[in-house]
C-alpha cells in the first residue's frame, strides 16, 4: 500500500495551482502518510523555510551529494520517511526523473498539470482528499 508521497519542487510545486498539491500532502499526512520534497537545487534556502512544516523531510541534491535521476536520491528520501521505495509515489515534471524513481520500485507520476496529477494521486492514494471526485 502506498503511504509516501515524494514531490519535486521546480516544475511541480512552482505550478500556478500548486496549493492544491500541498493540500493533498496535508491530507496524506492527516491519515498517517509521509511526505518528502526532493529537489535538484543546490540548497533549500527560501524553499526550506517555506515548506519545512508541510513535509516530513526535504532532500536537496546540493546538500546530499547526488541528484535526480540517480537512484540514491530516491532511496534516501524513502529511508528518511521510514518507508520502502515500493511504499512511495514520486511526482516530477521531468519524465527521466520519474523513470529514475520507478527504477527503484516507486510508483511514478509524470506531472503535466495539477489536475492530472491530482487525478493520478487520487487513484494511487485513495485514502486522501485530493479534491478530485
Amino acid at each position: 500500500m502506498l503511504r509516501g508521497l515524494i514531490l519535486d519542487y521546480a516544475g511541480v510545486l512552482t505550478d500556478v495551482d500548486a496549493v492544491r498539491l500541498l493540500s493533498a500532502v496535508d491530507g496524506l499526512r492527516a491519515v498517517g502518510g509521509r511526505s518528502a520534497l526532493v529537489s535538484n537545487a543546490a540548497s533549500g534556502g527560501e524553499v526550506r523555510a517555506r515548506l519545512t512544516g508541510r513535509f516530513d523531510t526535504l532532500v536537496f541534491s546540493g546538500e546530499v551529494g547526488c541528484a535526480k535521476p540517480d537512484p540514491e536520491i530516491y532511496l534516501m528520501a524513502a529511508r528518511r520517511l521510514g518507508l520502502a521505495p515500493g511504499d512511495c509515489v514520486f511526482v516530477d515534471d521531468a519524465y527521466g526523473n520519474v523513470a529514475g524513481a520507478v527504477a527503484t520500485g516507486m510508483a511514478g507520476v509524470h506531472h503535466v498539470t495539477v489536475e492530472e496529477t491530482l487525478g493520478e494521486l487520487s487513484a494511487l492514494l485513495p485514502g486522501i482528499d485530493t479534491g478530485i471526485a
